[in-house]
């Protein structure tokens, strides 16, 4: 009787934290709007809070862009629960996007064989199928994301480097590296990007845009919202049983918490801890999956650039209360704020104050275990 209580307060706690930390931040982003403009500051304010929820092919546009964020939101979590801090998901992300992008235009094309293997007798590959090719595209992008997560899980573990500086050190690394790959490799020159997926290597919307869609006319204007929502859904669900309903899982949590009580357990430290961050590495990477394979004809710079999902996703994870449950939600919010915040410049704001509003709400909500903290100190106290 007594642990349901305290669960139950410590849930208490968690959403008034979640709560007081929202609220915060969206008071100081309509104070930043009124200062900027005290007309039509709140127009812009209730555009940012109710454009989400206006039709539902807005609610499928919140969708379609809470899955990046989501996936790398775990990978933090994920980190997090594990004893580690992953900073990297900015990398990863990329790695992942960009294989899945290279699976998704090579493999629609026939493929010449080098001329290095022409012994075998094979000239060329035939086209891959599309579903088999979008299937490769995610598997690829997660082993590529896993690969390039495993860098600062080995020096984590066998050299001691702190994992926060190795992976904003392999952050730039993938940054340049993709850059000069995209380059060499399957770049369109006149936009300087990445050539566009073709149709049939995009996620399947498996009817989805029959539901989020809005009338337009005789017909109707339709969501690009896809299957992706369901997998990062379904990978955040996953998470959650790991590291709660698997040994696993609590070898990997054992390790976070007290590293010389795993060693003492007969927990082998130095593996997991690289376990963890391939883990991690793997989750970034279907987000930049299924971030470009989402139908919105979206490409990959060759430009060295770092895209913002991998940062986003810290507050993400720290909003969530690492709780890969309330990652899903926190992720929705994060993006229902973007949504509205790009739909505030016919108001008379500059993209740049939009940005300084949004980044405003979403750096108070990475304090939001910080909030936690202090709260359950004061009650505690009070209670003594």
């Amino acid at each position: 009787m007594r642990t349901f209580i305290q669960r139950r307060q410590a849930g208490i706690l968690s959403l008034l934290s979640t709560l007081i930390v929202i609220i915060a931040g969206l008071t100081i982003g309509f104070i930043v709007l009124l200062i900027s403009d005290s007309e039509q500051a709140w127009t812009a304010f209730w555009t940012i809070l109710s454009f989400g929820l206006r039709t539902m092919r807005n609610v499928g546009d919140v969708l379609l862009s809470a899955t990046p964020i989501i996936l790398t939101g775990l990978s933090v979590t994920f980190a997090f629960k594990t004893g580690l801090f992953n900073i990297g998901a900015a990398g990863q992300f990329a790695f992942g996007g960009f294989v899945a992008i290279y699976i998704g235009v090579v493999g629609a094309d026939y493929i010449i064989m080098p001329a290095w293997i022409s012994w075998t007798g094979l000239e060329a590959i035939p086209p891959i199928a599309p579903p088999l090719r979008i299937i490769l595209s995610i598997v690829g992008a997660a082993l590529a994301g896993a690969l390039w997560g495993a860098i600062p899980g080995l020096l984590k573990a066998y050299r001691n480097v702190h994992e926060v500086i190795t992976s904003i050190m392999t952050n730039y690394i993938a940054m340049y590296l993709i850059s000069w790959i995209i380059q060499n490799t399957i770049i369109d020159i006149a936009p300087f990007t990445t050539q566009s997926l073709p149709a049939d290597s995009n996620l399947p919307t498996m009817g989805l845009e029959y539901i989020f869609r809005e009338p337009l006319g005789a017909g109707f204007r339709t969501s690009n919202v896809n299957i992706g929502i369901l997998i990062a859904v379904a990978i955040a669900i996953l998470v959650y049983i790991i590291l709660n309903r698997t040994t696993f899982g609590y070898e990997l949590k054992a390790c976070g918490y007290n590293k010389d009580a795993a060693k003492y357990a007969g927990i082998n430290q130095n593996k997991n801890i690289v376990r963890s961050m391939m883990i991690c590495g793997a989750i970034a990477g279907i987000g930049g999956a299924l971030n470009f394979m989402n139908g919105t004809g979206l490409s990959m710079t060759a430009s060295p650039a770092l895209a913002a999902e991998g940062f986003i996703g810290i507050s993400v994870a720290f909003l969530g209360l690492t709780n890969p449950i309330g990652v899903i939600f926190s992720g929705v919010f994060v993006s229902y704020l973007f949504l509205g915040g790009a739909r505030i410049q016919p108001f008379g704001f500059s993209l740049e104050l939009v940005e300084i509003v949004i980044s405003v709400i979403i750096y108070f909500c990475a304090f939001v275990l910080l909030v936690k903290t202090n709260i359950g100190k004061l009650i505690f106290r009070r209670k003594d």
